[in-house]
């Protein structure tokens, strides 16, 4: 169990307990916060409270996260795309549609149902749930992700991503006609307060987030980018790119209604490297774009012809 403990700042006066608390974290949401406290996992000033309680500027709660009910994840055969494999790593290239890692609602059909039936050491760091998984892309984002399949791999990965010495680059679909060749985006991201689902440029509890870009082609109302990542924030691409007002193609969260024949986001994570946890040398892989990208971009083409 983790403990946690959060002074209550003058600007959260008079707020819902567990609004405030959902905001610490952006991986925790309301309802789950609304659980801790029925179970008693939160306390204001050493008293239990209810669901209700509104929160005092100078207020201590502290809050017992608990540990996560044993599930177990089924392995399920599935034709993944393995990039590469060895003793200590694998890289797997994710299709659209398919979520990395069980979570409520998903316990089957993931990534990580289909890791397990391929090989059964992964690390297991990250808990029954997220086993060997050391970082995310969305469901409908396609592209290259890294699994640890032991824990000194797992801590040797999470680490390069912590001091940003890997390399992931994405290639996306946005919405106009980008005047500028190249860029950098460095805007915090933060939960967005008028809809849960959402992340949003914002200073208030965020975190850093940095994207670099440069313009590999221009269509007609699109332009195809390719984005380097600096940090790993969720949706990072997705809220920056809308941020500075070219928003991805496709994109149901994001981006606006009318917009390219893609089944989710027209984002494509294309490179990935990393110094291998072992050998202490530098790999790379790539991956190409998938299909229905590549059927985009020759429509978008055959439009400026």
């Amino acid at each position: 169990m983790e403990h946690i403990e959060v002074n209550i700042e003058e600007e959260h006066q008079s707020e819902r307990i567990d609004k405030v608390i959902a905001s610490v974290d952006p991986g925790w949401s309301r309802s789950q916060v609304q659980n801790w406290v029925k179970e008693g996992n939160v306390t204001v000033n050493g008293k239990q409270i209810k669901t209700n309680y509104k929160v005092s500027t100078g207020d201590v709660v502290s809050i017992t996260i608990p540990d996560p009910s044993p599930l177990d994840v089924v392995p399920e055969e599935m034709d993944l795309d393995i990039v590469y494999e060895d003793h200590d790593v694998l890289v797997v290239n994710k299709p659209r549609g398919m979520v990395v890692h069980p979570a409520a609602g998903n316990y089957t059909g993931t990534l990580v149902n289909g890791l397990m039936a391929h090989c059964k050491d992964l690390s297991g760091i990250n808990g029954v749930l997220r086993p060997g998984i050391v970082h995310r892309i969305d469901k409908d984002t396609t592209g290259l992700l890294m699994v640890a399949k032991n824990d000194m791999a797992h801590e040797s990965l999470v680490n390069q991503l912590k001091a940003k010495t890997t390399k992931r680059k994405y290639k996306a679909i946005v919405h106009g006609m980008m005047p500028h060749d190249r860029g950098t985006i460095d805007a915090p991201i933060g939960r967005d307060k008028s809809d849960r689902q959402k992340m949003t440029v914002t200073d208030e509890n965020s975190r850093d987030a940095v994207t670099h870009f440069n313009v590999l082609e221009r269509f007609d109302g699109f332009t195809l980018v390719e984005c380097q990542l600096e940090t790993g924030r969720t949706h990072q691409i997705r809220v920056h790119m809308k941020y500075i007002g070219f928003p991805l193609a496709g994109d149901p969260k994001y981006g606006p209604k009318k917009t390219l024949d893609i089944k989710g986001q027209a984002l494509h994570a294309g490179v990935l490297g990393f110094q291998h946890p072992r050998r202490d040398t530098y790999i790379e892989f790539e991956a190409p774009l998938p299909k229905d990208m590549e059927a985009l971009l020759d429509k978008l083409r055959r439009k400026m012809g």
